[in-house]
């Protein structure tokens, strides 16, 4: 039993609360009271009340006296006695019965809130999915926006067109340029290399001239020496070659 606190009077302190029995004198008070239907530490218990009811009933059939009367009496106690004994009784026949009933409400809402938390938490993995596919779509938007941004900073596609067409026609003109420089650097090579053959061969030729001219003069010098001296000294001065 618990002894609840109380305030001293007149210094405001609380005396702690103290109880009469401990935490295993309890439990086993409980059973006990349970077990005999007793609410109550005071008085017998009622099984104790029925036994010796049924006992006193009992010894009086028992005897060979003339005693209806009071067999009858002690008879309607025993059973008034065990009326009272099995209210209660009923009364925890009733308490289980809906204590049993309740445990299988719980043990349903127990097992539908499971499935609740199991369609809940695949509807959270599906927003998820759901969030990341939101996401991807979003960054897309966003490049082609940005796209979009650009292509309409851009001329239009006329004007483009135009443009290239004639850069298309410049290239057509370079090319042709390009072509005509070429064949006419192409000439100029050949009549370099043309030109470069005629001095060659006009070099040579001068330098075979030039040879064939010495020849000759040496071999006149030869001749002119040889007729001098077959002359003698006395005879016209020599012919002097440059």
């Amino acid at each position: 039993m618990l002894a609840k606190g109380r305030r001293v009077a007149g210094k405001g302190e609380t005396v702690p609360a103290n109880y009469a029995f401990g935490p295993l004198e309890d439990d086993s008070i409980i059973k006990h009271r349970l077990l005999t239907r007793t609410t109550t530490t005071r008085g017998e218990p009622p099984l104790k009340k029925l036994q010796k009811k049924f006992t006193a009933f009992a010894l009086e059939v028992e005897k060979e006296a003339d005693n209806y009367g009071d067999c009858e009496r002690l008879a309607k106690a025993f059973l008034q006695e065990l009326n009272t004994f099995e209210i209660p009784l009923l009364k925890s026949k009733a308490v289980i019965d809906a204590n049993l009933r309740e445990k299988e409400n719980f043990n349903d809402l127990k097992d539908e809130i499971n499935q609740q938390i199991l369609q809940a938490q695949a509807d959270i993995e599906d927003l998820k999915r759901q969030l990341e596919e939101s996401k991807i779509e979003r960054k897309h938007k966003e490049e082609c926006e940005s796209i979009r941004k650009l292509v309409a900073m851009q001329p239009p596609r006329s004007e483009t067109q135009k443009v290239i067409t004639e850069l298309e026609k410049e290239i057509a003109m370079l090319g042709a340029e390009n072509t005509a420089s070429s064949r006419t650097l192409e000439l100029r090579k050949k009549q370099f290399a043309l030109l470069l053959h005629v001095v060659d061969e006009l070099q040579n030729t001068i330098e075979e001239e030039q040879r064939s001219l010495v020849e000759e003069l040496r071999n006149a010098v030869d001749d002119h020496n040889k007729s001098g001296v077959e002359d003698g000294s006395g005879g016209p001065e020599a012919m002097a070659v440059d």
